[in-house]
């Protein structure tokens, strides 16, 4: 528990210095970092071992978050890149079929592809004063990157504690035995009181648009918790099925990268998304 309070207040000292560069290089850059290490951790954890596919999943973790920050002004079209990407998987496949199966070459795709796909909506909240200047400003961006971090983190974070303290019954004791009903709702009402908290200080501070509303933000919130927690499941199911504790080592006392940000990639999307429908 010290190492995990411990590598939580390191990361949160992280990504204000993070925020801070939200308008440089150096911001895409720390997310194309941290897709690479979670491609990385998802390729170790399917056992693939063929060297130029992986190189090709790598590089696709780090393009498409590329993409997403500069594929527009470049005109670079993601349809045949993807593609030829997927071919080229497959014609690896072929050459290596001893040692590299389908399974492996389509479950590592995929994390090739979503894992970056999801981490790319942190550009798209920070770059919504651009593309919808009539409705969004670049407050309101940082107030949904946050947002969307605080229905990962917090709901996580108060489930433990809520769990520990409360925790009776299972909630899925063959996938997370530790995780409980009384954790799962502590975490949904503290991640809503924690959202209305931070709606309510750049309501205040950081002029806040209107199209954002406090009830708005409050329903969102539980939304995003109940995701977040079926994000967290479903990487507690991958690792059940592929025999492992955690995605890696890189934290201590969370595990890998993909310990730590399983549920903020089921987040992040449901979030734009609903941005997206309200728009």
């Amino acid at each position: 528990m010290k190492s995990r309070l411990i590598t939580a207040f390191v990361g949160i000292l992280l990504v204000v210095g993070w925020l801070f560069a939200i308008y440089t290089p150096v911001f895409s850059g720390v997310i194309a970092v941290i897709a690479f290490i979670g491609v990385w951790e998802m390729l170790k954890v399917f056992n693939v071992k063929n060297i130029p596919f992986r190189v090709l999943c790598l590089a696709l973790s780090v393009g498409i978050i590329l993409f997403a920050d500069y594929g527009e002004k470049l005109n670079i079209p993601l349809f045949p890149v993807a593609t030829v990407a997927i071919i080229a998987s497959l014609i690896i496949m072929v050459l290596n079929f001893e040692k590299l199966k389908f399974e492996q070459v389509v479950s590592s795709l995929f994390s090739a592809f979503a894992i970056p796909a999801s981490l790319s909506c942190i550009l798209f909240f920070r770059d919504m004063y651009i593309s919808a200047p009539e409705a969004y400003t670049k407050s309101d961006g940082i107030f949904l990157i946050l947002f969307a971090f605080f229905g990962a983190w917090m709901t996580d974070s108060f489930a433990l504690i809520s769990g520990m303290l409360f925790g009776k019954h299972k909630l899925a004791p063959k996938i997370s035995p530790k995780k409980t009903v009384e954790g799962a709702v502590g975490g949904i009402i503290c991640n809503i009181i924690a959202s209305g908290i931070l709606f309510l200080v750049f309501s205040k501070f950081y002029n806040l648009s209107a199209e954002i509303s406090l009830i708005e933000t409050l329903i969102t919130a539980a939304i995003l918790s109940v995701i977040s927690m079926f994000g967290d499941l479903a990487a507690s199911t991958i690792k059940r099925h592929q025999g492992v504790k955690d995605f890696g080592n890189l934290l201590p006392g969370h595990g890998g990268i993909m310990d730590r940000f399983d549920s903020t990639l089921f987040v992040l999307p449901t979030l734009y998304s609903a941005v997206l429908l309200i728009l």
